[in-house]
């Protein structure tokens, strides 16, 4: 009976150990719980505080990853086509400025392209030079180029370049991308703000991506037209040396005849009229001056008229 007992006792404690042991590990299993969602709370917040960088981070990994799962072959790669900006600076010469500036106007305006700039002057009265500056659309690029060469008597220079910025596109497509995926995370997190300083770091991380948004499609729409239409600016220069024609209709001598001698007549006309104005203006004073002058004279030809007579007696 005692050995029953001890073994009876003995069992009891091996179950009172178990059950300790049980309780003691779920106490810890809910303690690593609750750390656990503790811990997750707290990089929820850690999140809508510097939610801005993760995002960018994450979608970029995502998009690198997606990327580069598609048959190993990046995103730069898989471009449709090359951005290529060409521009083309020609100097040609033509006979007559006015019918090749013409020209190049309407074949501009046949490939649905358009005039930036168009300068012209004259030297030496004669021979005309300027310069102008087309936007062509790219496919119809070389064409226009032809048909420039096709109106000159002389190609002095041609020059054509191309900058490709098919990388540049296609990165600033991807950080679009990124941008507005963090753009959409930021209204979100907004949307499920409560307290105001989160609210308040969420609008101001959420302006400055939308900034950021702007320059980056401002960029990218700038791309797209400078490789949608290329510059070519064209310098002309005239040959034609322009003669003047002898043009009868100018010469009128007749015409001119009568217009000297109405201009002489005029002229004794004008001296006439001036002696007639002295003399009948000045008429009192031409009297008075007259009747002194014979006064003069009267008395000096009588004072010698008794001394020549005087002489003549001693003479004789």
């Amino acid at each position: 009976m005692k050995r029953n007992l001890l073994i009876l006792i003995s069992l009891l404690f091996l179950l009172a150990g178990c059950s300790g042991g049980t309780s003691s590990s779920e106490k810890s299993g809910m303690n690593e719980r609750g750390d656990a969602k503790s811990a997750e709370m707290e990089n929820v917040s850690e999140d809508r505080v510097s939610f801005s960088e993760k995002g960018e981070q994450n979608h970029a990994a995502g998009e690198k990853s997606k990327t580069q799962n598609q048959d190993g072959v990046s995103e730069k790669t898989v471009t449709a086509e090359r951005m290529v900006i060409f521009n083309a600076e020609m100097d040609i010469t033509v006979k007559n400025f006015e019918n090749a500036r013409n020209a190049l106007e309407e074949k501009a305006e046949s490939y649905n392209g358009y005039i930036v700039q168009s300068d012209s002057n004259r030297y030496d009265d004669e021979q005309q030079s300027g310069m102008m500056t087309f936007r062509i659309p790219q496919e119809h690029f070389h064409a226009f180029l032809n048909d420039a060469e096709g109106l000159s008597v002389q190609v002095n220079n041609r020059r054509v370049s191309g900058q490709d910025v098919t990388e540049e596109y296609v990165d600033l497509e991807s950080r679009l991308k990124s941008k507005k995926a963090v753009e959409a995370r930021l209204i979100e997190f907004m949307k499920e703000a409560q307290k105001t300083e989160d609210l308040l770091k969420i609008s101001s991380d959420l302006a400055d991506v939308q900034e950021e948004i702007e320059q980056l499609a401002g960029r990218k729409k700038f791309l797209e037209n400078q490789t949608a239409y290329s510059t070519v600016t064209i310098s002309l220069q005239e040959t034609l040396v322009a003669v003047p024609k002898i043009d009868n209709e100018t010469l009128n001598t007749w015409q001119k005849i009568k217009k000297q001698f109405a201009d002489n007549i005029n002229i004794l006309l004008a001296a006439g009229s001036g002696i007639i104005v002295f003399f009948v203006g000045n008429l009192p004073m031409l009297l008075i001056v007259g009747v002194i002058v014979a006064a003069i004279i009267y008395i000096v030809r009588k004072k010698n008229k008794p001394g020549q007579k005087n002489n003549m007696d001693s003479n004789g």
